[in-house]
């Protein structure tokens, strides 16, 4: 992996790795395998061909209850044997989700999705790049899906190293263009066998959306039953009977155990399994089915599942016993009188509800990161509104649910899921429901009263941290006026209140770090994205890095949260690593679907120009409904050239003006004298100020940052305003560095910010590390603010390896903050901001140090 990262940071990409595909394509039910393979000696893959065990091993199904809080995203499940694991869906957070339960990634064979689409496999870039981290050679991992899984898969080569590591197997229909299939689902009415060997056979029933026969849809639309069948296990070999029948003891004994008949040693007779066997004890049966929407349901009836439904004129010997269903479906579906009595074709089976039952928003998924929020909260509700912990707060849907459950009792026993509920399969006499490992409901007031036994001082801090906003409500703090609480500290822009700051509403601007980690979600932290709401204006999004939209539920609550994406105004990404964008495409569609019924525009997406093929790759197979435009088509230059393109049509040289923050010749300079399309860009330019406009905004500027190619930061300029005595008052000026290396570019774009957010992702001690991966140091990041004038900086990227704090020196802490998740700073609060870090510190007294176990993880895929 180091050198990936080495050849990553050089400009160079993966091409010349092999890369190694194989499509499993299922026509006339015949599995016929393609590879595609480039030649490259170097590259070895460690497959995980684990030898199986025997059929009565230890086994079971168990809810991994990823979005189950938030509600948004399909919770995976697990099919666990000693030997061999498989993940069903792999929605976003669920790497985060298995790190903070101890789930070991490198036991995964298999990943199965339901659907292809943003909501089952969101979480797919995040896990398979910490796959490809795993040892020297990374690890070998199949994923299973309907139709053009592929599309997915090579959407993120731009990104995601050993791309060989990626076996896709898709199943159903061939696409008939690049974006849609044909609706044959009478072709496709018999089960797929796509795993079938000693100790399961998994095999898929697709499910395509109502629709004329013979119609197109996307991909994304097409849904799957998959069935998990273990293997019965053999009645007791009775070697008494053996010995009646004339067989001696040896081989014929294991033959017969086997299932195969033998001639008896000294009877002219055949000896039968059954005349020596006891009664089989018959292998478990599970489905998950994932019927999305109602117009689904009557394809659901329809399915060729008839040997799992209970019929009592069947004789025994044909049944086929299901004894678990765990329902992915929504409840808008499952509520479905039709859904309701297929569900009672099944007997006595066990129904598990897993499609967001509202009870368990009550419970924190990420219960670490939950109760860092909840101490933040009792010393800093200003600064960190989310209590980690809450009750519902939506009756309505708490009385729906309700309903469902009692109706659905009408028809059969069902139970709602809960986060690690598990049913056991193996061994037989524990078959059933397994509830040990639930969390408890851990309340906010419980951790409140932790943190009093544990730091009893805490109380005086919060009482000192709300004194400092009383102080600034009652105008202690006004423009060109020295700060009292600061006068041991240097004369400097952190003691002087930026003239943009007079008189600002609380309803102006606030910045909300979704995501404050590098490299890949830890317990504590999440991956970038910062919120900036503009309130009634709007909002955008600075990166999006995966679970950006369960953090915005998590910050604003699950009616919150879609208001917000509602009012996105326009997404930005500073490059193509997976950290910073993994979770747009989730944004996209979920707010696709909030707005379907009503008028829109497509979202901006402001990006470079690699994140372009991802996004092209993955609207095959859901609509994105976005507008993209290149990141150099917002740099000053064009945007000065865009404003004059009236007047000067001609004028197009200086778009490829040289850049001089990249040495002559280089590969990452190459990039930057790649022309814009004006063509292409000045449309979207045109619709972007628009945007900006009605936001309040007076400029969104791209600027080149030393990183890996197409690497950006940006300025966000407010509007001049006009106070209530006639005043004009200047615009704010936000800065974000997005990664990079310090540079004069990003000292220039500061210059007299009234806030620049900067990555620090490593301690000062660590410089050298910092250089060869083109990150900055905390020292770095605070000296660029104070060399710019920034009235605050704000620290942020923190490397995993610092669990809960970031190392950090206190002689440079005057005007500089440290970034928590869901931390929320108001413009009208950054005076007071710096002096609130020295009580953080107290919250983290004794936990201020460094994670060796992850820092060993980190390893090489930290970029």
């Amino acid at each position: 992996m180091s050198s990936f990262n080495k050849r990553r940071a050089e400009g160079r990409d993966d091409d010349d790795d092999d890369v190694v595909v194989v499509v499993v394509d299922d026509n006339n039910n015949s599995n016929t395998v393609t590879k595609k393979k480039r030649n490259n000696n170097n590259l070895k893959l460690k497959l995980n061909n684990r030898k199986p065990t025997a059929s009565n091993t230890i086994s079971y199904v168990q809810v991994l209850g990823t979005g189950m809080d938030t509600q948004d995203t399909s919770p995976s499940v697990l099919l666990f044997f000693d030997n061999q694991r498989f993940i069903f869906n792999a929605g976003e957070g669920l790497q985060r989700f298995c790190t903070e339960h101890k789930i070991k990634l490198s036991k995964i064979d298999h990943i199965f999705l339901s659907r292809v689409c943003s909501e089952t496999a969101g979480g797919l870039p995040g896990l398979l790049l910490t796959m490809a981290g795993i040892g020297e050679e990374g690890l070998s991992v199949n994923v299973w899906g309907p139709s053009d899984l592929k599309y997915l898969v090579d959407a993120m080569k731009s990104f995601i190293p050993h791309a060989a590591m990626v076996h896709t197997r898709s199943f159903g229909p061939a696409s008939i263009s690049d974006d849609t299939i044909v609706n044959d689902s009478q072709k496709f009415r018999d089960p797929i066998v796509l795993v079938d060997d000693e100790i399961v056979k998994i095999s898929a029933h697709l499910l395509f959306p109502r629709s004329l026969e013979g119609s197109a849809t996307k991909p994304g639309e097409m849904s799957v039953i998959y069935v998990c069948e273990l293997p019965e296990v053999k009645g007791k070999f009775d070697v008494k009977k053996a010995q009646a029948l004339g067989l001696k003891s040896g081989p014929k004994y294991s033959e017969l155990q086997s299932g195969k008949s033998v001639k008896s040693d000294r009877q002219d007779i055949m000896v039968h399994p059954s005349d020596v066997l006891g009664p089989s004890v018959p292998g478990p049966i599970v489905l998950l089915v994932d019927c999305p929407t109602e117009s689904h349901v009557d394809e659901l009836l329809s399915t060729s599942l008839n040997n799992y439904y209970t019929d009592p004129n069947s004789p025994p010997e044909c049944a086929k016993t299901v004894n678990c269903v765990i329902h992915l479906s929504p409840a808008s579906v499952t509520n479905n009188s039709n859904y309701k009595k297929w569900m009672t074709k099944f007997g006595p089976a066990q129904h598990i509800m897993a499609g967001h039952e509202m009870k368990n928003v009550e419970i924190p998924i990420l219960k670490s990161s939950a109760r860092i929020a909840a101490r933040l909260n009792y010393l800093c509700p200003k600064l960190f509104p989310f209590k980690g912990y809450w009750s519902l707060q939506h009756p309505d849907y708490m009385d729906s649910t309700v309903s469902s459950t009692v109706h659905a009792s009408e028809y059969c026993e069902t139970i709602p899921a809960e986060n690690l509920l598990k049913f056991t399969l193996r061994p037989y006499v524990q078959l059933g429901l397994e509830r040990s490992n639930i969390p408890s409901l851990t309340t906010h007031s419980e951790i409140t009263k932790d943190l009093l036994l544990e730091i009893p001082e805490i109380v005086d801090a919060a009482k000192n941290v709300e004194h400092l906003w009383h102080k600034s409500s009652e105008g202690c703090m006004t423009p060109f006026q020295d700060d009292k609480a600061m006068v041991e500290e240097p004369l400097s822009n952190a003691n002087i209140l930026p003239s943009c700051l007079e008189n600002i509403r609380r309803d102006d601007m606030e910045i909300v770090l979704l995501g404050t980690g590098s490299s890949q979600p830890s317990k504590y932290r999440n991956v970038s994205s910062i919120f900036i709401n503009l309130f009634a204006k709007g909002s955008l999004l600075l990166d999006c890095g995966e679970g950006s939209l369960g953090q915005l539920k998590r910050r604003y609550g699950v009616e919150g949260a879609d208001d917000a994406v509602r009012n996105l105004r326009c997404v930005w990404i500073s490059h193509i690593h997976a950290d910073h964008h993994a979770g747009l495409a989730r944004i996209l569609t979920h707010r696709r679907n909030l707005l379907k019924e009503i008028p829109h525009n497509p979202l901006i997406v402001v990006g470079p120009r690699q994140l372009k093929r991802f996004l092209d790759a993955y609207q095959r197979l859901e609509d994105l409904n976005m507008q993209f435009l290149d990141c150099n088509a917002t740099t000053e230059t064009l945007w000065n050239n865009f404003e004059n393109t009236e007047s000067n049509k001609e004028n197009d040289d200086s778009l490829n003006s040289d850049i001089s923050l990249f040495s002559r010749g280089s590969t990452m300079q190459s990039y930057w004298k790649s022309p814009v399309d004006n063509d292409v860009a000045f449309p979207v330019l045109k619709q972007l100020k628009k945007v900006l406009d009605e936001a309040g905004l007076d400029c969104l500027i791209s600027f080149p940052v030393v990183h890996c190619p197409q690497s950006f930061g940006i300025v966000l300029k407010a509007a001049e305003r006009i106070n209530s005595v006639g005043k004009l008052i200047p615009g704010w000026k936000i800065v974000y560095s997005g990664d990079t290396r310090p540079c004069k570019e990003l000292e220039k774009a500061s210059s007299e910010a009234t806030v620049l957010i900067h990555e620090a992702t490593f301690e000062d001690g660590l410089m050298d590390e910092a250089i060869a991966k083109n990150h900055s140091t905390t020292k770095e990041a605070i000296d660029t603010g104070e060399k710019a004038g920034a009235y605050r900086t704000v620290l942020t990227h923190f490397s995993q390896r610092y669990p809960k704090i970031p190392v950090f020196d206190e002689a440079h802490a005057h005007n500089t903050c440290i970034c928590f998740d869901l931390m929320s700073i108001n413009m009208a609060d950054l005076p007071v901001l710096p002096k609130v870090m020295p009580y953080i510190k107290l919250l983290f007294k004794d936990e201020m140090t460094v994670d060796d176990e992850f820092d060993e993880e980190l390893g090489a895929v930290e970029a």
